[in-house]
């Protein structure tokens, strides 16, 4: 079966490069599924799960947000924060939900909302990940 290039980049360095037979995320436009040769194109991606799938396995990375381009022949993701499931510390994950929860709940003059809302999204997204 064909292949494509994925190489997954944070501010902090790489997180993922390898050959894939089919790569899954979502974008802010919904759902994304990108096979080799697909058209040329860049994308936002939403805070979720990237999929790489690859002799039947599939392995998934975290991301928060960020760009995904696409070429013909190479998938480069550009993500704010990027993690593998296997490296997600469970504990720190869901210490920041409770936290982004409890900040939600207090409702204090003081408190932004919408970064607690995308707090509490990221640590949901790592748990789910994590299969924890």
């Amino acid at each position: 079966m064909k292949t494509v290039q994925v190489n997954v980049v944070t501010p902090d360095g790489p997180v993922y490069d390898a050959e894939v037979e089919m790569v899954s995320a979502k974008a802010q436009s919904g759902e994304l599924g990108i096979l080799p040769g697909h058209i040329p194109m860049v994308a936002p991606l939403s805070i979720g799960a990237v999929r790489l799938i690859n002799g039947g396995s599939t392995e998934l990375i975290a991301v928060s947000g960020g760009f995904l381009e696409v070429r013909p022949d190479k998938v480069t993701i550009l993500a704010q924060s990027a993690e593998r499931a296997d490296s997600i510390d469970v504990q720190r994950a869901k210490a920041a939900k409770e936290r982004a929860e409890r900040r939600l709940r207090e409702k204090a003059d003081d408190i932004d909302f919408r970064r607690a809302e995308l707090a509490l999204q990221r640590a949901i997204n790592r748990l789910n990940i994590s299969g924890k």
